[in-house]
C-alpha cells in the first residue's frame, strides 16, 4: 500500500519524519541538558579570563626615564574562578566555603567577587578548600565609596537583613542620593578599587554625629551565590612588607 497507493504512501512518509524529528528533538534536548554544566565550565572559565584582562586588574607605573608622562600598565590582579560549596546569611558572622584551597595558591586575605560584584575575603584556608568571610559578617568592615562623590567608609553587616550592610562615617559634606553606586575602595587593601558593592537606598545622621550613615542595598545575592572568583595581589607581600618596615621603624 505504501508503495502503490500515492495518498497513502505520502502520509505514511510524512508522519515518518515527524516521529523522526520528534525523536531527534528530544535527544538533543537531552544531550543539551547533559553538556550544560561543561558549558557552565567553560564559561566561568572564559570569564576569569575576561577578568584579567580589565583594567583595574593593572597598576599604572610612571616612567619618567625617557617621556615624563609616559605609563607602564603592571598587572596586578589575577582571579581564579571557585565554587561556593557551603554558606550562611542569618547569623551575625556568616562564611562561605569555596573549593579551592593552598594547593590552587589561596591565601588569606585574598578578595572574593562574582560577576555581579564584592562576596567578601579570604579568611581560613586548607589544601583544597577555603573559608570566605561574607560582607554579611559583624568584623568584615571593607572599606567602600561613593562612586561618584568619592567619600569613603567602612561597609558594615548590622545582622537585619542580608539584603543590605550599612555604609559608616561618610562625611556630612558628601554629595550622596538614593540609587548612588557604591564601590570598594584600594584603601581596604583588599579589593581592588572599582568593584560594585551595590547601591544607597536611605541615609541619616543620628544627633550630635558628624559623619552619615547610609544603608546600601547590596548587588550580590547572598542566597543564590554559586561561582565565585578569588582574586589575587601580586603586590600584596611587597606592600604589606614595606608597611610592616615603616611602622617598625617609627615605633623606635
Amino acid at each position: 500500500m505504501y508503495k502503490n497507493n500515492g495518498y497513502q504512501g505520502s502520509s505514511l512518509f510524512n508522519s515518518s519524519n515527524r516521529v523522526a524529528a520528534n525523536v531527534y528533538q528530544s535527544a538533543s534536548d537531552v544531550k543539551e541538558y547533559l553538556l550544560l554544566k561543561d558549558e557552565n565550565v567553560r564559561l566561568i572559565r572564559e570569564n576569569a579570563m575576561l577578568h584579567n584582562l580589565l583594567k583595574q586588574g593593572y597598576m599604572a607605573t610612571p616612567l619618567t626615564q625617557y617621556i615624563k608622562k609616559d605609563t607602564l600598565y603592571k598587572q596586578q590582579y589575577t582571579y581564579v574562578s571557585a565554587k561556593a560549596v557551603n554558606s550562611s546569611i542569618n547569623k551575625r558572622s556568616n562564611y562561605i566555603t569555596i573549593n579551592i584551597g593552598s594547593d590552587q595558591g589561596v591565601q588569606r586575605y585574598m578578595a572574593i567577587v562574582n560577576s555581579d560584584g564584592a562576596v567578601g575575603y579570604v579568611k581560613d584556608v586548607s589544601k583544597n578548600f577555603a573559608s570566605v568571610m561574607s560582607l554579611l559578617h559583624k568584623d568584615a568592615g571593607v572599606n567602600c565609596k561613593l562612586k561618584i562623590d568619592g567619600s569613603y567608609g567602612p561597609l558594615i553587616w548590622d545582622g537585619a537583613d542580608y539584603r543590605y550592610c550599612l555604609l559608616t562615617d561618610i562625611p556630612t559634606h558628601a554629595r550622596m542620593r538614593k540609587g548612588d553606586t557604591v564601590i570598594t575602595s584600594e584603601l581596604s587593601g583588599i579589593f581592588p578599587e572599582g568593584i560594585n558593592v551595590g547601591t544607597i537606598d536611605t541615609s541619616y545622621r543620628k544627633q550630635n554625629q558628624n559623619f552619615y550613615t547610609a544603608r546600601v542595598k547590596l548587588i550580590v545575592d547572598f542566597k543564590k551565590l554559586n561561582h565565585v572568583f578569588v582574586i589575587k595581589n601580586k603586590f600584596k607581600i611587597e606592600k604589606d612588607s614595606l608597611e610592616n618596615y615603616s611602622q617598625v621603624q617609627s615605633d623606635k
